[in-house]
């Protein structure tokens, strides 16, 4: 009889054991799915039922040059929002966009842009957006940094779903996403700027430079061709 209650109970102890496994396993797998998403892998993912973000509106860039924002459709364009007296995130993110441009090197200009938009335009005239730009390193041959009116800037941020929001100390609340603009003008892919990977945003820009499908998880949009 002790043998057998022995054998009852180390059955019951081995039960005990697979059981707490399987649910270590079940939280793991759990953690490592919540840990995986996409934008901390610095992947984009799509931007749903856009509008066009490049309509027959002028904006200045940091020449002074009117840029008739309908003229840059043709190529993709991968669009950020900074201003030039931020004093820290802005810059995270100018770095990020100056990385794909020197990785993306005679392709910038050719085949895709990238567009800075200020969110400061009260302060961010062309003068400044040079300025930055010089000092932030960036390849300006293909890369635009546009600033207009405070009503011209509300308007273009909001065809990107954005609005400019101030702090109650008057301080500019930054603006952390990027978005692919399709040749078309649609907001194609949105991505997370500071984690944003150079290697998935430049095979984006390829992809819809080309008029491929752009590849997210299981699914795939496809751009407009031109």
């Amino acid at each position: 009889m002790i043998r057998a209650s022995s054998r009852t109970s180390g059955a019951t102890r081995r039960s005990l054991i697979v059981i707490v496994l399987l649910i270590s396993l079940s939280t793991a797998s759990c953690n490592r799915t919540e840990s995986e998403d996409p934008s901390d892998l610095g992947v984009g993912f799509p931007v749903k039922d856009s509008g066009d973000c490049l309509p027959r509106k002028v904006l200045l860039d940091q020449h002074g040059s009117k840029i008739l924002l309908a003229d840059l459709k043709g190529k993709p364009a991968l669009v950020n929002f900074i201003y030039t007296s931020c004093p820290g995130e802005c810059l995270i993110l100018t770095q990020h966009m100056k990385r794909i441009a020197n990785a993306l090197g005679p392709e910038l200009g050719d085949r895709v842009r990238l567009i800075s938009i200020t969110v400061d335009p009260e302060h961010d005239q062309p003068t400044q957006l040079q300025q930055y730009a010089s000092s932030q390193g960036a390849d300006l041959r293909g890369w635009l940094f546009l600033t207009g009116t405070p009503d011209e800037i509300d308007a273009e941020m909001a065809r990107f779903n954005l609005i400019r929001t101030h702090e109650a100390d008057g301080s500019i609340d930054h603006v952390s996403e990027m978005f692919l603009v399709a040749p078309d003008g649609r907001a194609l892919m949105q991505y997370v700027g500071d984690k944003i990977s150079a290697e998935h945003a430049i095979a984006d820009l390829n992809a819809a430079a080309a008029g491929k499908s752009i590849s997210v998880g299981e699914s795939s949009i496809v751009p407009v061709k031109y």
